[in-house]
């Protein structure tokens, strides 16, 4: 019997879906899987040593940084075991990972090219002729077919009680994390979801989501994130979710992250998100400077993200706006408006103060390299650091970074 070892490194203090939804792709297929979560737990140095196929997931930056230490570890353990990784951040790093530690990469709705990965070596086959793999031998574009997902698998992972909690500020409570839709309409231009999905995105049916937030609210979750790149990218979708939601489990609470821009196109439909348990939305604000808003092609202003605010208020919705505060075009006056402006609409406690030291990353495939003036503050790849370097015209702006 094949063997399958999956790794997660870091998903933002939630308990890992990108483990949970492969484990239950190739549990349901018959192939043995062992998921491991190593932000909780010790690198499994014996599974390592046993498995046929070792799987890390690597969604976003910090995650690959730390998930390229489990590589290496992976590989001492078992240098015969084929070593996937998979996410956003092994296609766009591909050519690194390939010449330095990796047999394969696996990019968009990964679990089938995964699974057929499997399918392979059990048989016997090659698996670099595999649909969606991508090797030092063949080049495959990002897998973008809609699948059918089973209901994620939670219970080979870390209970819910090891994970963040919600704090509703009278008390703490555990929390879920589920998402709803893969992939994103939008093409925010730092975005690392869009050179892989190109403005396309997948829903997942309902009674799958509602299968994953019924199983970790039987778990103790009193409040679950959903983690869509964007939950109103498909707006009917999202209140069909969040009306099954608060139907069944009135009690629970929520959240999602959406764009200003829908925050405003969808402005009728706030206040029953807050009647059916939304309790706050993240949204990705990034600057108080419209030409930097402009740079990043985020879709709004300024005077957008005010409305906003106003429109969040009314419907009894608490914000938590997201910034990239240090960019090529971001100055000095800019910085300082943007804490002015944070203080002015009473959001202090609404921002972590680590976003205010977020600088602007450019990965690979980046579409920010494609900027006019790019040649004007774009360094060298970095490329064992997964970003290209790049240095502000104004030297006091990497100073205070």
């Amino acid at each position: 019997m094949t063997n399958v070892l999956l790794l997660s490194c870091y998903e933002l203090g939630h308990q890992p879906l990108a483990l949970a939804w492969p484990t239950a792709v190739l549990q349901q297929a018959g192939f043995p899987v062992t998921a491991v979560d190593l932000s909780i737990s010790d690198f499994p140095t014996q599974a390592a040593a046993q498995a046929d196929v070792v799987a890390i997931s690597v969604p976003m930056h910090t995650a690959l940084r730390l998930g390229v230490e489990a590589g290496k570890k992976a590989r001492a353990a078992n240098p015969d075991a084929v070593l996937v990784f998979y996410g956003l951040y092994a296609w766009l790093n591909r050519i690194y990972l390939l010449q330095n530690l990796a047999d394969a990469i696996i990019a968009g709705e990964a679990e089938v090219p995964l699974l057929s990965l499997v399918q392979a070596i059990a048989k016997g086959e090659d698996w670099k002729t595999v649909p969606g793999i991508t090797s030092a031998e063949k080049l495959a574009v990002p897998y973008l077919h809609r699948l059918e997902l089973p209901v994620p698998a939670r219970s080979p992972l870390p209970s819910l009680d090891q994970y963040a909690r919600y704090d509703d500020g009278r008390s703490m409570s555990l929390a879920g994390y589920v998402e709803t839709t893969r992939g994103c309409l939008h093409t925010c231009h730092h975005c690392p979801v869009v050179p892989i999905y190109h403005g396309r995105f997948f829903a997942i049916p309902l009674d799958v989501v509602m299968g994953d937030i019924r199983q970790q609210v039987m778990a103790g979750a009193r409040h679950i994130t959903f983690g869509d790149p964007d939950f109103l990218n498909g707006p009917g979708h999202a209140l069909k979710i969040t009306r099954a939601l608060h139907t069944e489990f009135p009690h629970i609470t929520f959240d999602f992250t959406t764009k200003v821009e829908h925050i405003i196109q969808h402005q009728d439909k706030l206040a029953e998100f807050a009647q059916n348990g939304c309790t706050f939305i993240v949204s990705a604000f990034e600057s108080t400077n419209n030409n930097v808003l402009t740079r990043l092609n985020k879709g709004h202003t300024l005077a957008d993200m005010e409305t906003a605010l106003q429109l969040l208020a009314k419907a009894g919705i608490a914000v938590q706006p997201t910034w990239v505060a240090f960019t090529p075009w971001t100055t000095l006056d800019d910085y300082l408006h943007m804490l002015a402006w944070i203080r002015q609409h009473n959001l202090v406690y609404h921002v972590p103060v680590v976003q205010l030291a977020v600088r602007l990353l450019i990965p690979p495939e980046s579409e920010l390299l494609q900027h006019d003036d790019a040649a004007a503050w774009l360094g060298a790849l970095d490329a064992e650091n997964f970003t290209y370097r790049w240095q502000h015209a104004d030297p006091r702006m990497d100073q205070l970074h």
